[in-house]
């Protein structure tokens, strides 16, 4: 699990390249996280795979010199990294918001990315993060005006960034246990190992705001008009969702499920948002399948 270092221009991503094989897997992460939270998979297809699993821009170890309004300028930072890394054909997966990074980097080189593979992904037409009431509950259709406005919002934004900012990693902690590991929780080893990459995150407010101005569709989703990109991720696509994911919604998926050309969802029993840690047998299973 030694990271290496790319310079990609304006930053410098850090990234694990485990395995030789001559098949490359691509792992991106999701928010809170680094390319560590995929240790359970790593571990099991190591042999099978050469795998690269990046920190994305203001993640884990990878630089934070340029914010950024849109997570298409993330999927163009791993497009550098596997360029330099002389990487055109590969299998690309993401989990939650890398579900997002690797559908535009799937649009985006249609004839590199051989399949794809959505663990949890939020919906083609983004993550909403609506406006909250003085109960602190959601007002459904009431969006955020500006990226200002949003980083205030005192529920998904404004106290997260706080926590980072602070080091309260107690408090994470309890984030994770209540929202991510609904089922079940990772050895105490791993879950510090975890922890500990996932408070190194700088861009909270970043990647909040371009998860609501993420769209492929070709409608707008209340927040910006989409690009219509769905349309050019013409290879084979894998979407899991899991029955007790209270992060991204049953709905989320299948819309995205819908608007792809070529895609097979999975439904993943006793397992919460992260079946990294849930049911890594399982989850991996099906992976080797679609990839067959």
């Amino acid at each position: 699990m030694e990271k290496k270092f790319f310079d990609i221009g304006k930053e410098k991503l850090a990234y694990l390249d485990i395995g030789s094989n001559k098949e490359v897997l691509v792992l991106i992460h999701g928010n809170m996280s680094s390319g560590i939270h995929f240790k359970p998979v790593i571990e099991k297809l190591q042999k099978q795979f050469r795998i690269i699993a990046p920190d994305l821009r203001g993640f884990g170890d990878s630089t934070y010199n340029n914010e950024y309004n849109d997570l298409e300028e993330l999927a163009d930072d791993v497009l550098v990294l596997l360029d330099g890394l002389d990487i055109h054909e590969y299998v690309i997966a993401g989990w939650s918001t890398g579900g997002a990074v690797a559908l535009k980097i799937a649009a985006k080189r249609n004839q590199e990315v051989k399949k794809v593979i959505l663990i949890e992904s939020c919906s083609y037409k983004g993550y909403p993060i609506f406006k909250k009431d003085e109960a602190g509950q959601p007002i459904v259709g009431s969006y955020y005006a500006s990226k200002a406005e949003l980083a205030l919002d005192p529920i998904q934004v404004a106290s997260m960034d706080n926590i980072f900012k602070t080091g309260a990693t107690a408090y994470m902690k309890a984030v994770w246990d209540q929202l991510i590991y609904t089922v079940n929780k990772p050895v105490k080893e791993d879950d510090d190992l975890y922890l500990a990459e996932t408070m190194k995150e700088r861009c909270i407010v970043d990647v909040d705001y371009a998860l609501t101005r993420f769209n492929m569709s070709d409608v707008h989703n209340g927040v910006t008009m989409g690009d219509g990109s769905i349309k050019d991720v013409v290879c084979p696509v894998l979407s899991f969702w899991s029955e007790s994911d209270i992060v991204v919604l049953e709905y989320m998926v299948d819309e995205t499920v819908e608007a792809l050309y070529d895609c097979k969802k999975i439904k993943l029993a006793n397992s919460g948002h992260s079946p990294l840690v849930d049911c890594p047998d399982v989850l991996v299973k099906h992976i080797q399948e679609f990839i067959k």
